[in-house]
């Protein structure tokens, strides 16, 4: 649990009392490689900080899913948009490895919200920082080539994303996993 505390006082400073109260709210799961955590068609009420793993956001096809987005140790993850609007999910997440998380329900953090002082102040923050995570990805996927976005998901996480398998990070960077090979003897 540290590692939340670290992550939230580098967004923004929290009290003693604060965090208390915050940390009430969680609760730790431990999953296994490939569980889901939000199934295409369910409603996102939950909001979860990875402690250790990987998942994906992936669109569930018949033949390939299409992967379009990765969170690592030390970030948040949530299906967003569901959790904003209350409607069914139009993706998936999974685990890509073992994974522990701390969750906290919706219900749980509109509390942290009205009984801190510094809960819808970290909540700006870190929807901000999703935004940009967001924006940076759509402006990746129109301005730049396969290698480009290859090369900046390798130099963001050289350890981590040696334990993604490459059909996702094909998919993730629009490309199929023949291309990505040529990519990669390419730059190697």
């Amino acid at each position: 649990m540290n590692e939340i505390r670290k992550f939230i006082e580098n967004i923004s400073p929290m009290s003693d009392s604060d965090w208390q109260f915050f940390s009430s709210k969680l609760q730790e799961v431990r999953l296994k490689k490939h569980s889901t955590l939000l199934k295409f068609g369910e409603i996102e009420n939950h909001l979860s900080f990875i402690a250790k793993g990987i998942v994906r956001f992936y669109i569930p096809g018949e033949e390939v899913d299409l992967t379009f987005g990765f969170v690592f140790e030390n970030e948040f993850v949530t299906g967003y948009d569901s959790w904003l609007t209350q409607m069914p999910s139009e993706y998936q997440i999974e685990t890509l490895t073992d994974t522990v998380l701390w969750k906290i329900s919706r219900q749980g953090l509109e509390e942290v919200y009205a009984n801190t002082s510094s809960g819808n102040s970290i909540g700006r923050k870190m929807a901000e920082k999703m935004f940009l995570i967001k924006s940076k990805r759509e402006l990746s996927l129109l301005s730049k080539t396969a290698e480009e976005r290859y090369l900046d998901l390798f130099s963001d996480r050289p350890k981590l994303i040696q334990q993604i398998p490459l059909k996702y990070i094909a998919s993730y960077i629009g490309v199929t996993p023949q291309a990505l090979s040529r990519i990669r003897r390419r730059i190697t």
